[in-house]
């Protein structure tokens, strides 16, 4: 049985959420506080965390940014704002999906099931590239540089993954939408940009020869190319 944490200060959407996941036979943890977030998570074993970003102590996305720091429990963002940048910006800080209020809690429901669902599906991949230093180890669902495992969230993961399954290849960002994300239309396209950088980041702190590895095609899309220098 999946556990959720549920961090909401509103009290009614709080518990037609709890009820909405408790009757799908999900167990729910409830806190109104993001500061009681980080001991929630050393004492729980949770799968996901639904986070509200308005907390009245602390923003969810500092809450997000501290917990990406040490955990890589998926997070679904729940928030009242409904601009790109601030969408773009929890994404970049490592949530797995966001959600604008109000909200149908089935809908939520649903799209944590499909979170639930990529982070522990097995993603069909060989182990490639040696030659590039880049390696993807399918059964594990992790990848490495230089022998480092990169830490990615869930959609960097099946980004990259996606990009070593065929090097050489130009993908559009709504294939790699498509290939990452099991809502596609739920996403957009600054979404992908915003995981590719991130990815090229963690390349680079590991290795500087590899954080070119992904490159853009302007006006096409991007594509991998493991003999990038």
């Amino acid at each position: 049985m999946h556990s959720i944490l549920i961090v909401e200060d509103e009290t009614p959407i709080a518990e037609n959420l709890i009820y909405a996941l408790e009757t799908e036979h999900f167990q729910t943890v409830h806190t109104t506080k993001g500061m009681e977030v980080q001991e929630l998570v050393k004492s729980h074993d949770f799968d996901l965390i639904v986070l509200d970003v308005g907390l009245p102590d602390i923003s969810g996305f500092d809450v997000c940014k501290e917990l990406r720091s040490h955990s890589e429990i998926p997070v679904l963002f729940l928030t009242a704002r409904n601009s790109e940048i601030d969408h773009v910006l929890g994404l970049e800080l490592g949530a797995d999906d966001y959600v604008t209020k109000p909200f149908s809690p089935r809908a939520l429901v649903a799209r944590i099931r499909a979170i639930l669902r990529r982070t522990t599906n097995h993603i069909s991949s060989e182990e490639v590239l040696p030659p590039c230093g880049i390696h993807h180890d399918a059964s594990a669902m992790t990848i490495s540089c230089e022998g480092t495992v990169l830490d990615l969230t869930a959609h960097e993961y099946k980004l990259l993954a996606t990009f070593l399954s065929s090097p050489g290849r130009t993908f559009t960002r709504e294939q790699l939408l498509e290939r990452a994300w099991d809502d596609p239309y739920a996403a957009m396209d600054r979404t992908v940009d915003a995981h590719i950088k991130s990815i090229r980041a963690k390349l680079k702190k590991i290795s500087e020869k590899h954080s070119n590895a992904i490159q853009t095609r302007r006006g096409l899309g991007y594509l991998y190319s493991p003999s990038q220098p």
